[in-house]
């Protein structure tokens, strides 16, 4: 299990913040057994070790009218990674960039508010990144599964 660092405590209030973010300490404590003030302080004390890093709310880009939503692989020249990952990053098209192993280098998820912008994205933006070897795009059709966080 993912949790084994964690005591029994701590990992069903992981588990509980899980399935709903929004949960009181209250409810929390009621749930597992201890009062809302040992829940907060717990919940405290896993942000600051950084075991919860955010709370967050997830917005499904299929359900706005109009959304392209496409996953990048960029294989690059190792000397161009840097410059090329600072140059995404500053992008608000892409949502998320992982470092991967493999030939592709970079594994890279934006979301566009249309087919134009999305074209647009990638003539201004992905065209012109120095050092590209390759760079493959798939456009996401429809979400079968999506976990958020860790599988506990």
């Amino acid at each position: 299990m993912y949790l084994d660092g964690l005591d029994k405590l701590d990992q069903k209030i992981i588990q509980l913040l899980i399935e709903n973010a929004r949960i009181s300490y209250s409810d929390i404590g009621e749930e597992i057994g201890i009062s809302r003030v040992a829940v907060k302080a717990r919940i405290q004390a896993l942000e600051k070790k950084g075991v919860i890093e955010e709370y967050t709310t997830i917005i499904n880009p299929q359900k706005i009218s109009g959304a392209v939503s496409c996953y990048f692989e960029i294989e690059t020249k190792p000397e161009h990674l840097p410059q090329v990952t600072n140059l995404l990053y500053q992008n608000d098209i892409v949502t998320q960039i992982y470092r991967v192993t493999g030939r592709d280098r970079l594994h890279v998820h934006a979301v566009a508010s249309s087919s134009d912008e999305m074209e647009l994205f990638l003539h201004n933006v992905i065209d012109p990144l120095p050092g590209i070897v390759s760079c493959s795009c798939n456009t996401i059709l429809s979400r079968i599964k999506d976990i958020k966080g860790l599988r506990l």
